[in-house]
């Protein structure tokens, strides 16, 4: 599985990638505008990645916009809905309109700071990128 972290916290990022590590290979970005051109880059070269981890609170670019723009680019590109990546949004925030609009530009599950290792599995599961 290829797997993107996006997240501009050094603990959170190191703390996610850790654990992902063991389901596929990680790339870290720390900020919105890294996790389009990765997200572009991976389409490029033909090696799209399976999920997504976005953190909601980011510099230059926040999450909810990173969202939009990875399913406006799936659109543009044709993408069958049952192949586009899946996206985990996190976030520290308890503001329930912010988790509503990800879900409204479809993010596939939502992960609340700090992390629960076991709710991320399970999530992994019911999403099939993991047996």
């Amino acid at each position: 599985m290829k797997i993107l972290i996006a997240e501009d916290d050094l603990v959170s990022r190191r703390f996610i990638s850790k654990v992902m590590s063991k389901y596929g290979e990680c790339d870290l970005v720390v900020d919105g505008l890294e996790a389009i051109d990765a997200y572009m880059m991976a389409i490029k070269d033909e090696e799209p990645y399976d999920l997504i981890c976005l953190d909601i609170m980011m510099p230059k670019v926040d999450g909810v916009k990173v969202l939009k723009t990875i399913r406006e680019l799936e659109q543009q590109n044709k993408v069958e809905p049952e192949k586009h990546v899946k996206i985990i949004m996190t976030t520290a925030l308890g503001d329930t309109d912010v988790v509503q609009t990800a879900f409204d530009y479809q993010c596939d599950a939502y992960a609340s700071k700090p992390i629960d290792i076991q709710k991320l599995i399970e999530v992994l599961r019911k999403l099939k990128l993991i047996d």
